[in-house]
């Protein structure tokens, strides 16, 4: 039966895999959204660099991520990726203040890449950012859980969407950045 459910899942993945046409009115550098310690972050200063776009939670089974973005965060910023991670309630798993997700952060995975404040991710009240990426990449781009990857080129625009089984450090994800960086 689980083994049943697991291929349900995937081929279900599977369809929400096909993007849209975009037709980008505006590009992901065109947004700003607030840091997890309440200054601006203007994405217009990542102009020019790939984005992987990643919204987190402090109590999901794929929590343990956290490690694997740091890794790449240390291993590619100086060849051009910034890694943002977009805590978000959206699945009911994040804490409810933004100096407790910094705090769980920084103890449990030592991150320093850029943290958004707490942000709804799907539904009426999600970021303008991720209403952008459902209306030019489709379906994919609209997180289904958390840890959901986006990945977004040196033009700020959507190449891919990665669900939350597909680890940062993947060889699907490495060999996308590294086409694209």
């Amino acid at each position: 039966m689980k083994k049943k459910f697991q291929i349900g899942l995937c081929i279900i993945m599977f369809f929400f895999k096909s993007p849209a046409i975009a037709n980008y009115e505006k590009v992901f550098f065109d947004f700003k959204i607030e840091s997890i310690t309440g200054e601006v972050i203007d994405l217009k200063d990542f102009s020019n660099k790939v984005i992987l776009l990643v919204n987190t939670a402090s109590y999901c089974g794929f929590t343990n991520q956290y490690a694997e973005l740091q890794n790449l965060w240390d291993n590619y910023k100086s060849k051009g990726l910034v890694v943002i991670g977009v805590p978000s309630n959206s699945f009911n798993q994040e804490k409810k203040e933004n100096k407790d997700v910094k705090k769980f952060c920084e103890v449990n995975f030592n991150i320093n890449f850029p943290l958004t404040a707490i942000t709804e991710v799907k539904g009426k009240n999600s970021h303008e950012i991720f209403e952008w990426a459902k209306n030019n990449y489709g379906s994919s781009a609209i997180p289904k859980w958390n840890f959901h990857k986006i990945l977004i080129n040196r033009d700020g625009k959507i190449v891919d969407t990665f669900n939350s089984f597909t680890k940062p450090t993947s060889k699907k994800i490495l060999d996308k950045i590294e086409k694209i960086l």
